[in-house]
């Protein structure tokens, strides 16, 4: 060390120069400078020393930083001593901490969304050692965020602060945790004047949520300076809470000079089944379907629209139909989908929805008629329509190209009742099977109801008995795993066992099926374990 220091006493070995030979080695790259007579990398070690203390020698000391403001308490009960222990396991399991191939080992990140949501609705608070976790899960899965920041709570804002990786949660937290509320009126009108884009979106969403009239007030304020992208975002947000009292707001918007804009201005009317302008649409549509009664058997016939007149345009109809469809029939759609439903039994000899809906449609429109119907149900939230149009489960046209897409079942579902959602969808897979089922498993409520989940697994079985491989049908399988009621473990006990392989069957294909049960098995019973930890 002595010599090192002798030999750096007319000036220090810059110190990259240091670095760059520990990097190469001292066999490609001696740094000038290093004494002679010692072996080069121990000269180098000393100089390095030497030139460590150096450095650190001539830091000057610094003011300490102002220390943060504590963060917010959080008022909520902590979670019992089971279930942190859990939740510390469940983040243990993020992508790219695993061990490999599951085998029959539940997917625990999975299961992470439904403990959250749990959680939350127990209402319990966040341990704070296990935040940073939270927040880097939450950061790598978007749909993870709104249940996760609703856990963490304000303890996570204030750690957010202060790590630019978690900013996300800044955001998501609809402007920080610190919107004003309603009443604050001067702080409103400052943070809409003066505040980000997303912090105005932000706030007019929760005055919309919680009183809808003032976030109305507040976006007609400032309407006729806003630029026509953020009118349209804005205007979107009138969907939270839409009611009546929205309607004069949103005939003026028919009138705005953005397209876009009136187009979902002209689709929150159609939306308010009393409007003028659903009354418009449904006179419109009136004269373009009737009934031919002078044919052998009633029949519905069409006439589109020849033109997309001025009236129709300020309707919110886009003239322009997009590449490879029809004019008329584009124009046909858009007049259906935006008519009161209601228009049809009194246009139509009083028939109910199930008897329009069955009623043969001439000269091949009625895949245009019902799609727009579809949509008009969906939209107007019309369950007696929606029966009409779902039909029967068990009809062969559910299952295969029909009038109604599996797509547009779904979201017909979606208007349904839980129990009849599931009881459909349960004697959907009784005749159709589980190929086609995964969109319309994946709208009905959790867990899943008796008569659903037992249908599910009638038809796994059955798939296993036909000799094909589990991973077929791993969509639905991992779904089963999220939504299957717990209490169904033990029914699936039976399934567990290796069967004997049948003549026919794919080569190993009943092994990979007991681990696949086994994998069912065991999740659903972490999750009946998982509630019972969140107990309070």
């Amino acid at each position: 060390m002595s010599s090192t220091l002798s030999a750096t006493a007319s000036g220090p070995l810059p110190w990259q120069e240091l670095v760059t030979a520990a990097l190469l080695g001292t066999d490609r790259r001696t740094p000038p400078g290093l004494p002679p007579g010692r072996e080069a990398p121990a000269a180098l070690l000393d100089a390095a020393a030497v030139a460590a203390v150096r450095r650190r020698a001539g830091l000057c000391a610094a003011p300490a930083a102002v220390r943060p403001e504590p963060a917010a308490p959080d008022p909520r009960p902590p979670l019992p001593p089971a279930a942190a222990r859990r939740l510390v396991v469940l983040l243990a399991d993020r992508p790219g901490t695993g061990v490999g191939r599951r085998g029959a080992a539940p997917d625990l990140m999975e299961l992470l969304p439904q403990w959250l949501a749990l959680a939350n609705e127990r209402g319990f608070a966040a341990p704070p050692e296990a935040l940073p976790a939270l927040l880097d899960a939450a950061r790598g899965r978007t749909d993870l965020r709104p249940a996760a920041l609703a856990f963490a709570g304000p303890r996570a804002l204030w750690l957010a602060r202060l790590n630019p990786d978690w900013r996300f949660a800044l955001r998501a937290a609809q402007g920080g945790g610190e919107l004003p509320s309603a009443e604050d009126s001067d702080r409103v009108r400052g943070l809409w004047r003066q505040g980000l884009f997303a912090e105005r979106v932000a706030l007019l969403c929760a005055l919309r949520a919680r009183t809808p009239a003032a976030g109305r007030a507040l976006l007609s304020s400032t309407w006729p300076t806003e630029r026509a992208e953020d009118r349209l975002m804005f205007l979107d947000s009138l969907r939270t809470g839409l009611g009546p009292e929205d309607e004069p707001f949103l005939e003026r918007a028919l009138a705005d000079r953005s397209r876009n804009v009136r187009a979902v201005a002209a689709e929150l009317l159609s939306a308010l089944p009393d409007s003028a302008l659903a009354v418009r649409m449904g006179r419109r549509a009136a004269t373009c379907v009737a009934v031919d009664v002078t044919a052998p058997v009633p029949t519905l016939v069409v006439e589109a629209p020849h033109e997309c007149d001025a009236g129709m345009e300020r309707d919110g109809v886009a003239a322009q139909p997009p590449a490879g469809r029809g004019e008329r029939s584009w124009w046909l759609g858009q007049l259906l989908d935006t008519a009161p439903l209601r228009t049809w039994p009194g246009r139509l000899g009083g028939r109910t929805p199930q008897e329009i809906v069955a009623l043969p449609v001439a000269d091949g429109w009625q895949g245009e008629l019902h799609a727009a119907w579809c949509r008009a149900a969906v939209r107007q939230r019309d369950a007696d329509w929606a029966r009409a149009l779902l039909g029967a489960p068990s009809a062969p046209e559910a299952g295969g190209p029909g009038a109604v897409s599996l797509a547009e079942r779904a979201k017909l579902l979606g208007t349904l009742g839980t129990e009849e959602r599931a009881a459909w969808v349960a004697g959907f897979i009784g005749t159709h099977g589980l190929s086609e089922a995964f969109q319309l498993l994946g709208v009905c409520t959790v867990p899943w109801a008796g008569e659903l989940g037992r249908a599910v697994v009638d038809a796994l079985n059955i798939a296993r008995d036909a000799g094909s491989y589990p991973w077929s049908f791993s969509g639905v399988m991992g779904l089963a795993e999220r939504c299957l009621a717990p209490a169904e473990a033990d029914r699936l006990e039976g399934l567990t066992a290796i069967p004997d392989e049948t003549e026919g069957a794919a080569p190993g294909a009943g092994g990979y099926w007991a681990e696949a049960f086994q994998r069912l098995t065991a999740t659903l019973r972490l999750r009946a374990a998982m509630a019972a930890e969140l107990t309070p």
